[in-house]
């Protein structure tokens, strides 16, 4: 079967993350994605110039797709507390499997070695603390900040699930955010 000649940037990059997600970011090599998208390497060493650069806008690319599912969902999340918790639990149906999770951080490696993806999750993080902070605006008890505390929570809830997952990871984290949340809006029980 003859190689493509032309292959939207965007599916290319998707394959870069496939070989990044299945093997590690340090299998992604040009060899590597002409073979899972068809075009010669040296098509790919045109459009990309160099592997730091292919890595960067593979990553930039889910980036973009991580922004695009945050404003979806913070839109359609009512401005509660309890919106707040589909939110991030709806963020948290990508991680799958907890094998899935851990390749994950390897990936959250060369987002960490890369000023502008670096950049990219520092504005991703303010994004999605403020459309939290939206959802406790009505709740006197909240602190100032609850977005990025509940953010913290969240990611911290991930963290715990991979050592542990007996149950999917969705529930873990309902359930860890709810109990979060009690924190905010049941009153105190006195003893």
């Amino acid at each position: 079967m003859p190689r493509p000649k032309t292959l939207p940037n965007e599916d290319v990059l998707d394959a870069a993350l496939t070989i990044m997600r299945n093997e590690g970011p340090d299998a992604l090599t040009f060899a590597a994605l002409s073979a899972a998208c068809g075009l010669s390497a040296s098509t790919l060493v045109q459009r990309f110039e160099t592997k730091t650069r292919l890595v960067q806008a593979a990553l930039l690319q889910a980036w973009d797709r991580l922004d695009r599912l945050t404003a979806e969902l913070a839109a359609k999340a009512p401005k509660t507390p309890e919106g707040a918790i589909a939110l991030l639990v709806g963020l948290s149906g990508d991680y799958g499997a907890v094998e899935s999770y851990a390749d994950d951080l390897l990936i959250l490696r060369e987002d960490l070695r890369d000023p502008a993806l670096r950049a990219r999750g520092a504005a991703w993080r303010d994004v999605l603390s403020a459309a939290l902070e939206e959802c406790f605006e009505g709740v006197p008890a909240a602190p100032a900040g609850i977005g990025l505390m509940m953010a913290a929570q969240w990611q911290g809830a991930l963290l715990w699930w991979s050592f542990d997952p007996r149950m999917p990871v969705t529930d873990f984290v309902k359930i860890s955010l709810e109990r979060f949340v009690a924190a905010f809006t049941e009153p105190a029980v006195d003893s």
